[in-house]
């Protein structure tokens, strides 16, 4: 058995000691630096070395999180702050844990960690008892379990590879999944267990199915209850869904991988949840599944268990009251939300207070504003106009959110069950954290600051802020943020740095995402960092986030519904508009690429499709090409069922318009995608090819919907760029 990890302290105020870090990484040779897209692959674009996965415990007397030992190091080590002494102690170290092996992942923890576009290594995610006293964590398939105290960590017999373990609330077991079932072990390593197995070769116990990790933020699929004598348990049957086959056509020896996806208009895996006893007796919640197949949220916390569960058409849910005291569950509906366009998912919550009243959002709507509101009990709490982005946590004093009222930025506040707001970051930037007993952990982002600063807040008073090892990228991305057009668009233009404004007019370059769930334009410096670089190359860059994109209300994402290339291209044109009107002298609109990745691809080959006039040339990166070959969750959400809506689908393929190309287009795919399959690209470039269109395809073998490799990751932004420049005469 690995040996355990002995703790090591460190003031955080003392100068860095590369002797108290694990695998300590020497400073690099500025002489010999790499350049800037090497360097971003390697350090995970400057995210490796930065603190994450924060929870305060111990009842606010220690911060735990994970963190590199260095910014090109990929392994995350479990780390402590203890808040009387400001000192970080190293708690586990995967290093010495595995004694210098390396790690061994399963394919269905390379699936998760995919799901959720995890690139990290070692410790990637814990939990830890509500006393604060023991951690538990997989590593390299096997289960662990840390003693906060002493720091030292040591390995529990485990049955298959471990996913997901989890320490229950008193810190006396731990359940985790392996090969379909869900097991129990005791703390001290005895009686390790299957509390569930599966009854059918595509029954799975205890994991969250593919549409609810892909697209529902829901990447959990069982929930201690508090006093941990019992666990809700996802069941899920897989054997509804299509299989397609995955083929690494670079490795012809090897056998296509069969892969269950749920594309649009096709069945979803049935899914169920089960109350399971430590005993091995289980029962069945049962709630109308004909009407509400997903089960959306699920929350057990001291004020009792609560579940959402949705239609197929996402208009209608239910919030259901678990009673398990019974020897048969029973369910109560709290709330019954509908919604003509979609009910918005917003990650923690439905989940009940402490006292048993419900918290949940509820959107409002005044005029041309519309508001994501806290509610309790179904009555807002939190005012009009500030948007609940994240539910972090809910306790007897309140809730815990990230907020905003500019969609660029982002605070974290205390939502009092009264309404009082207590703003607990400061300044302009990013921020979200953890908080309990009294301590609050706050990481902040901003356009002034490198990377991610995490300060320790208690009693009123800032105790410490924790080490970063992050790699400096070298520069401060120079952003001008706008406010553009009758929609007032947000903005952001980022020029050469050697530029002399209206010394030339530059080609440009739009690099959006542009679609439902995510959000470029904030008031972070490392959101920019790429878009920089890129602009050091000879071009102004222009990022913009239109209707569809998170952070202004309801209404602004609804917008999108049915209408995903007309809505989202027209923002982008609007935007590239309103800029050049702000800089006249300094972009030439005559030469004007666009580059994207995901539904930023999309929307790039739409755009030399559809606007030729406007758009010279683009770059698409797994773009999703026909929408019936995406998946149901997603797909349904924003243009309906395709057996219903036949030509919603079709004005929004881009199959469609292949005949219309007459721009350069490359096309960017990894051949071993599984989310948006190859076939997306295969299917494009066909029809562009019978239609007479002269296109590049560039495809990467072994390559999945994450190219993170730094050979990959670095020649391709250089592909990209000479491409464009090429195009554009740049």
């Amino acid at each position: 058995m690995p040996r355990g990890a002995v703790g090591k302290d460190r003031a955080v105020t003392d100068t860095p000691n590369p002797d108290l870090a694990p695998n300590p990484t020497p400073p690099p040779d500025p002489a010999a630096r790499d350049s800037f897209p090497r360097l971003s692959a390697r350090t995970l674009r400057f995210t490796l070395g930065e603190p994450r996965t924060l929870t305060v415990a111990g009842g606010g007397s220690r911060v735990l999180f994970v963190r590199t030992a260095s910014g090109t190091d990929r392994s995350g080590a479990l780390w402590s702050f203890d808040v009387d002494s400001a000192a970080e102690r190293l708690l586990a170290d995967p290093a010495e844990l595995l004694g210098g092996a390396g790690e061994d992942l399963s394919p269905e923890e390379r699936a998760r960690r995919e799901r959720s576009r995890e690139s990290g290594a070692g410790i990637v995610g814990y939990t830890v008892d509500d006393a604060g006293e023991t951690a538990a964590f997989a590593l390299s398939g096997g289960l662990w379990a840390c003693d906060v105290a002493v720091a030292i960590s040591r390995q529990l017999p485990s049955s298959g590879p471990v996913i997901d373990p989890r320490i229950d609330p008193t810190g006396r077991r731990i359940a985790y999944a392996a090969d379909g079932s869900l097991r129990v072990t005791e703390l001290d390593g005895s009686g390790d267990r299957a509390l569930v197995e599966p009854d059918g070769d595509e029954i799975v116990w205890g994991q969250a199915e593919f549409a609810a990790a892909e697209e529902m933020d829901r990447h959990r699929g069982f929930w201690w209850a508090p006093n941990g004598e019992s666990l809700l348990v996802e069941r899920y049957d897989n054997s509804p869904v299509g299989v397609w086959y995955l083929a690494d056509p670079a490795n012809p020896e090897r056998e296509p991988v069969p892969h269950r996806y749920p594309a649009a208009g096709t069945a979803n895996a049935e899914v169920q949840l089960w109350h399971c006893r430590l005993d091995g007796s289980r029962s069945q919640i049962q709630w109308d599944t004909g009407a509400f197949p997903y089960l959306t949220r699920a929350s057990w916390t001291t004020g009792g268990a609560v579940i959402q569960v949705m239609s197929r058409d996402q208009r209608r849910c239910q919030i259901l009251r678990l009673d398990l005291a019974g020897p048969a569950p029973a369910t109560t509906v709290l709330a019954e939300p509908s919604d003509p366009v979609w009910i918005d998912l917003v990650v923690g919550v439905p989940t009940l207070a402490p006292d048993g009243r419900l918290v949940t959002c509820v959107d409002e709507r005044s005029g041309q504003e519309s508001t994501r509101r806290l509610a309790v009990d179904g009555a807002p709490i939190s005012p009009p106009r500030l948007q609940i982005r994240q539910v972090l946590s809910v306790d007897e004093h309140g809730v815990l959110a990230a907020v905003n009222t500019d969609p660029v930025e982002q605070q974290l506040v205390r939502i009092g069950f009264d309404g009082e707001i207590d703003h607990l970051s400061t300044g302009p930037g990013v921020h979200t954290g953890a908080s309990g007993g009294g301590t609050t952990a706050v990481a902040s982002a901003s356009l002034e600051t490198e990377g991610t600063v995490v300060t320790i807040l208690a009693g009123g008073r800032e105790v410490g802020t924790l080490e970063r090892t992050a790699v400096d990228p070298g520069f401060t991305p120079a952003v001008t943020m706008l406010t553009v057009g009758e929609r007032d668009l947000r903005v952001a233009v980022i020029l050469p740095r050697a530029h002399r404004p209206g010394s030339a007019r530059l080609p440009v370059i739009m690099a959006p995402y542009g679609g439902p769930h995510a959000q470029l334009v904030r008031a972070s410096s490392r959101m920019f960092l790429q878009a920089q670089w890129l602009a050091d190359q000879g071009f102004a860059v222009v990022v913009a986030d239109g209707r569809g994109t998170p952070g202004r209300g309801p209404a602004w994402e609804r917008a999108v519904r049915d209408e995903l290339a007309a809505v989202t291209l027209a923002d982008q044109v609007d935007a590239l508009a309103g800029v050049a009107e702000r800089f006249p002298d300094d972009l030439d609109t005559d030469r004007v690429g666009i580059m994207g990745w995901s539904y930023g691809g999309y929307l790039s080959a739409l755009a030399v499709l559809d606007r030729p006039d406007v758009f010279h040339a683009a770059v698409a990166g797994a773009p999703v090409t026909d929408w019936t070959l995406y998946d149901t969750f997603y797909t349904e959400r924003y243009l309906g069922h395709p057996a219903e809506q036949p030509e919603v689908y079709a004005r929004n393929s881009l199959i469609e318009r292949a005949s219309e190309l007459t721009r350069p287009l490359l096309i960017v795919h990894g051949m071993v995608d599984d989310n948006v399959v190859v076939a997306h690209t295969l299917r494009l470039s066909g029809a562009l090819l019978a239609a007479g269109r002269s296109h590049q395809v560039l495809p990467l073998t072994g390559v999945t919907h994450m190219a993170s490799a730094e050979d990959v990751a670095e020649n391709l932004l250089l592909a990209q760029v000479d491409f464009l420049r090429s195009a554009l005469g740049g």
